[in-house]
């Protein structure tokens, strides 16, 4: 959401701005929420970038500029990736007896993504790419399960 802030332009360039700038506020609040649930259960948050993005399953966005249109299509599929391992992990939470990291991603995590996908393919509707994304995205559900 960071570097769509920074580069977006275009017809719908204001728009863009705000939303790219309220979702990465809400991502922000939810990766802090995150670390300090890890921390007193004894782990230790990933805390720079550099180890974020050796970590990450979400892929690196080149550099320069992208359409808004792509800039929109990446972050449908990171969501919905994120969405998927989230119901893994609460998952594995609830069968561990762990009800507060299961409430921490169901409630916060899983909720939140659910509700910027939704938003975002809002945004995509009448371009073709919310509807493929989606048919990607079972594919990638069913080949893991």
């Amino acid at each position: 959401y960071e570097k769509h802030h920074g580069t977006v332009s275009g017809r719908a360039f204001y728009q863009l701005h705000l939303l790219y700038v309220t979702r990465y506020g809400e991502q922000a609040e939810l990766v802090d929420s995150i670390a300090e649930r890890i921390q007193p259960l004894g782990g230790v948050a990933i805390a720079m970038a550099a180890d974020v993005a050796e970590t990450t399953r979400i892929a690196r966005p080149p550099k320069g500029r992208e359409d808004a249109t792509v800039q929109l299509f990446r972050l449908l599929q990171a969501h919905e990736l994120i969405i998927y391992e989230t119901r893994k992990a609460a998952h594995a939470a609830a069968d561990a007896g762990d009800d507060g990291t299961n409430d921490l991603l169901v409630s916060d995590v899983l909720r939140l993504n659910e509700f910027q996908v939704w938003f975002i393919s809002e945004q995509l509707a009448g371009t073709g790419l919310a509807d493929s994304d989606k048919e990607s995205m079972t594919a990638l559900k069913q080949s893991k399960s």
